[in-house]
């Protein structure tokens, strides 16, 4: 990595040093601060990243409004096509509505970057060099998104819901008024049979298209419960293959039950980090793994019989977070020379949300930690004590705090974050 990355930062950080701050903090922002360290080589008016891994939003965006706003899936879909995975290129593409001349690099991990360059554009450069940044990012995207932390849940189930809620308006208008149109415009009543015909294929294409629409985004943000399965009977035997345990898998019954992104992600880490567990026990043999879909909540069982001497302690310490950030509910249970089973519920639909959910999603876990604090009635000094921070540290982050739920008192903010910390 060259020198001039570090003439490219503000601070004269060094490259890894750089690329270290790319990388930390929320991934919501991640492509604000990828940006921010390109600026300088690749100058740049607009910059995204489209991931698949990402169910919430899978468009990161940084820079100007009028561009970053517009852009639309299947323009990103079709810029990636021209594109190798591993291939970094210049191109012409409609992105935002207008064919432009953009910076693409197509990741092996299948994520896609595009920059819309600065006017008058310069020669496409380091495009190897790029590449080999992006595809630390891309990796970064990717191990959050697996790991299935509660940061990421809880933002990625915000987006999630925010995103279906205004997919499901705008089809349900857009419908409505299509459907209006095809009425009158099939209405015997109208005398230019040409003209009608012609009007009523334009909006019968229209409305498949905006049916059509919605069925893409429903395929991006969700995934059926026994195509993850088999993702985790892969995954799983994999992580096994040394092991002597026999593994019995029992699949969720066939159907078109859907996961939404984050609960996919989610259960498939839980499971894991659940059998893994399991096979610290010396003399595991057996271990039985199902997955059920009853109603709107997916229920994952892993038990066996064998000591019964399960770390309880830990396990429930690694799942309880995720669990609660979902809403579902974690049982564990060991009985001593018999067996242990542990049970988990996540609910498939978000809870209805309390004022400033969306809001609480957009705090790092430090934020969320000074928040929780903050609703127990504590002062700076009895949270800097707490968390083993500097008292400056607790105003910096109450600050924070502030300013992303919009409110001017820890009084709201103690009011908006005391629901999500009580059932916690």
């Amino acid at each position: 990595m060259s020198e001039s990355i570090v003439s490219a930062t503000a601070d004269g950080a060094t490259p890894l040093r750089a690329l270290r701050d790319v990388l930390v903090g929320p991934l919501p922002e991640i492509a604000r601060r990828f940006s921010r360290l390109l600026a300088a080589r690749w100058p740049h008016s607009a910059l995204v990243i489209f991931t698949h891994e990402c169910t919430g939003r899978p468009r990161k965006v940084a820079g100007a409004a009028s561009v970053v706003d517009r852009i639309t899936i299947g323009e990103l879909d079709d810029v990636k096509s021209v594109l190798d995975p591993g291939s970094a290129a210049e191109t012409v593409a409609a992105i935002g509505g207008v064919r432009r001349k953009v910076w693409a690099v197509r990741d092996p991990t299948d994520t896609l970057l595009v920059l819309v360059p600065r006017a008058p554009a310069k020669e496409f450069t380091e495009s190897a060099e790029l590449a080999a940044l992006f595809g630390i990012v891309a990796t970064s995207i990717r191990h959050q998104v697996t790991q299935a932390s509660p940061d990421y849940l809880a933002e990625s189930r915000a987006a999630s819901s925010e995103r279906a809620r205004t997919i499901a308006e705008l089809t349900a208008s857009h419908e409505s008024a299509l459907v209006a149109v095809l009425h009158t415009l099939r209405s015997r009543g109208l005398d230019d049979t040409t003209a009608r015909l012609a009007a009523a294929d334009s909006a019968s294409r229209a409305l498949l298209a905006l049916r059509s629409m919605q069925h893409s985004d429903r395929e991006l943000s969700e995934e059926p419960a026994a195509t993850a399965f088999s993702r985790l009977r892969k995954e799983t035997r994999q992580l096994l293959r040394h092991h002597p345990a026999q593994v019995d898998y029992v699949p969720p019954v066939p159907g078109d039950v859907a996961l939404p992104g984050e609960i996919a992600s989610a259960a498939l880490a839980m499971t894991r980090a659940t059998v893994l567990a399991f096979t610290t026990q010396p003399a595991l043999t057996r271990v039985r793994i199902a997955w059920t879909c009853a109603g709107s909540t997916l229920t994952i069982d892993v038990r066996d019989q064998e000591s019964g001497e399960l770390d309880t302690s830990a396990l429930r310490h690694r799942l309880q977070d995720r669990c609660r950030t979902l809403g579902g509910e974690l049982r564990i249970e060991t009985v001593a020379g018999w067996g242990s089973r542990v049970g988990i519920d996540l609910p498939l639909h978000a809870p209805a949300a309390h004022p400033g959910t969306h809001r609480l999603a957009a705090l790092n876990k430090r934020e969320r930690e000074v928040l929780a604090l903050i609703s127990a009635g504590k002062r700076n000094k009895s949270i800097a004590d707490e968390l083993g921070i500097a008292e400056s540290t607790v105003k910096f982050h109450v600050a924070g705090v502030l300013r992303k739920l919009d409110v001017t008192s820890r009084g709201e903010a103690a009011a908006l974050g005391r629901p999500t910390t009580d059932t916690a």
